[in-house]
């Protein structure tokens, strides 16, 4: 692993795996990730916790910061929550997270 980098994996809604690099430094999240490699994430907000457009699944044992009260509402009115739900746009890129396995939720009943 080259400094700075980290290995995730991203399964997109085909059931396809994605591994990807992504860079610690640059304060990037796994919504940015997903579009940097044209994965089919919306990020209509830009990443402020203020749409579901990049609603993931965590599949991996990874332990991620609690969800923030902003993040929890986005939540409540997203398609196909389940107790492993988050937004990629909050899942921050970081040394911690090296590994992480998410999956792409459905989008508005696909």
């Amino acid at each position: 692993m080259q400094d700075n980098i980290i290995q995730v994996t991203v399964v997109d809604r085909e059931g396809i795996e994605h591994n990807l690099e992504a860079p610690t430094d640059m304060a990037m999240n796994m919504m940015e990730v997903c579009k940097s490699y044209e994965l089919p994430v919306e990020g209509t907000c830009g990443g402020m916790a203020l749409c579901a457009s990049c609603h993931v699944y965590v599949l991996s044992d990874h332990e991620l910061s609690e969800p923030s009260e902003d993040e929890e509402n986005m939540l409540d009115q997203a398609f196909f929550v389940k107790s492993n739900s988050r937004l990629g746009c909050q899942i921050k890129i970081t040394e911690v997270i090296d590994g992480l396995i998410v999956q792409l939720a459905p989008v508005n009943g696909e």
